[in-house]
């Protein structure tokens, strides 16, 4: 899950958006939940004050003696009714007789028809008209006690004036109207509101706009980071050294801006290279006139010595002058990217140099798919072989596929490099006269080659003294999804077929010499 809200921007924006709506949800269920409870409230009071009517009518309406019968029906499991012979003067007594009434069971069905059952309703009742009133000034003294409130006429759906009053427990009330008779109807009630949001229903709105809210979320997190990963995409491109396409220059104003500076900066970078590789062409192609110049009045120097020894340098000069050309007409030249079996690549230009007469061993590897310029990376690994072949025969090239990307290995047997020169025999030019000179070497590119081309496809070339030789690696980075298949056909060539493909590219090949 961590792993999740790091890499990915999709993620975190479902995650803030399910956290803005907990919060959005739980203040408006804490503003709403004391709305709510006194909704509750306000309804349960109506229904008990409207049964509590009803039974006062209906009570008036039947004899007496059926009195108790219907008070006993009446009750619910939270309401209790009973009639007093005058008005409850001790409001808390009357709490404490409420309370136990509604403690109480109902009467079961067989309780109501058993004999003397309304003998006890009438002893039950005049033992609380015993416990609840007082005589005489008593009673018209209770009647003014602040412990009951007087129903209003709106509040009250009956004519006659009722008395009301709050029992202990926070949703408790009681009740008292006179009846015709004199005598005063009680009604208790207890019922538990419960009060709680979670809910099934609420429970599943709530899951369900969590679930839109999530589904709306990605969508539009993926909508919006589509232009950065056609961008990421472009930018590797760019640094592989491919030719990009401009991006679109569209969408909201932090995207365009960011395509906009991207296309300036890919035309800049191309410029920049263009001249760069105008200029070294146009001082390798100036160089030849005065060295042509030089080398004709050498020749008329009388001194054979002096004359040999400058025309061997004018012809190092010569030598270094067309490969600087040679360069950068490479330089000049946009070869496109295509993929390319790169195991069956490296194994064909070992074969070639097998062909040839030199000794060169490739190490059998699984089929590797790449994308790359493939004449270019071809005469980098070149470049390698060819140096392990010349100082250190025989040369031991392998491929191999590592979690961090692509390597391409070339051994030698040779006397090695210089601890301290590791780095500097990649400068243009630059040679070492103790192991290569200009007789049996080149002029001192081909390294410098071959790390440029390596590098313009992401990766970068090292070397390494192995106690019995020297090892150059080139490091690849990892082809992008989907990349692996061959461009023209869609699908991977076999080995046979890559093979074939490359001989096409570099003409037939010449038979094998045979052993001496």
């Amino acid at each position: 899950m961590i792993g999740i809200w790091s890499r990915s921007l999709t993620a975190r924006f479902v995650a803030i958006m399910l956290l803005a709506l907990a919060f959005s949800q739980g203040v408006s269920f804490l503003l709403s939940m004391d709305e709510r409870g006194q909704a509750l409230g306000k309804a349960a009071k109506a229904e008990f004050l409207s049964r509590s009517a009803s039974v006062a009518q209906l009570l008036e309406s039947t004899p007496p003696e059926l009195r108790a019968d219907i008070l006993r029906a009446s009750g619910t499991g939270y309401s209790r009714f009973w009639v007093t012979p005058g008005f409850p003067a001790d409001a808390a007594a009357w709490r404490e007789d409420a309370r136990h009434r509604l403690a109480e069971p109902l009467p079961t069905v067989a309780t109501l028809a058993a004999p003397g059952h309304a003998r006890a309703a009438a002893d039950d009742e005049i033992s609380v008209a015993g416990i609840s009133t007082q005589a005489g000034a008593a009673e018209a003294q209770a009647l003014d006690s602040p412990a009951w409130v007087d129903m209003p006429a709106y509040a009250w759906p009956l004519s006659r004036p009722a008395k009301f009053l709050a029992l202990d427990d926070a949703n408790g009330m009681g009740l008292t109207v006179r009846l015709q008779d004199g005598s005063w109807l009680c009604s208790a009630f207890g019922k538990k509101i419960v009060n709680s949001i979670w809910t099934s229903q609420s429970l599943l709105s709530l899951g369900v706009t969590a679930l839109v809210l999530s589904i709306s979320a990605a969508f539009i997190a993926r909508w919006m980071t589509r232009p950065m990963r056609r961008l990421a995409v472009a930018a590797e491109a760019l640094g592989r050294g491919e030719s990009v396409e401009p991006l679109p220059e569209n969408g909201p104003d932090d995207i365009r801006q960011a395509a906009i500076a991207f296309n300036l900066m890919q035309a800049r970078l191309q410029r920049f290279v263009e001249d760069r590789t105008r200029m070294l062409a146009a001082i390798g192609h100036d160089l030849r006139t005065p060295i042509t110049s030089l080398r004709l009045r050498t020749e008329f120097v009388a001194d054979d010595e002096t004359r040999e020894r400058m025309l061997a340098t004018l012809d190092e000069l010569r030598a270094m002058t067309e490969a600087t050309l040679a360069f950068s007409r490479e330089q000049a030249a946009e070869e496109p990217t295509r993929n390319v079996d790169l195991t069956a690549l490296v194994e064909s230009l070992c074969d070639d140099l097998v062909e040839i007469g030199h000794e060169v061993n490739f190490a059998e590897a699984p089929r590797i798919g790449y994308r790359c310029r493939a004449d270019a990376l071809r005469r980098a690994v070149r470049n390698l072989v060819e140096n392990a072949v010349r100082y250190g025969e025989p040369a031991r090239v392998a491929v191999h596929a590592r979690p961090a990307g692509i390597e391409i290995v070339v051994e030698d047997d040779g006397p090695g490099i210089p601890a301290d020169t590791m780095e500097r025999v990649f400068a243009p030019f630059f040679r070492l006269e103790n192991s290569r000179n200009r007789e049996t070497g080149g002029i001192g590119l081909g390294l410098s080659i071959a790390r440029n081309i390596v590098r313009h496809h992401g990766g970068d070339v090292t070397l390494a003294n192995t106690g019995t030789g020297l090892r150059a690696v080139i490091a690849l980075p990892h082809a992008a999804p989907g990349e692996g298949r061959d461009a023209d056909s869609g699908e991977g060539r076999t080995r046979g077929e890559a093979r074939a493909r490359l001989a096409a590219w570099h003409g037939p090949r010449r038979p094998k010499p045979a052993a001496v």
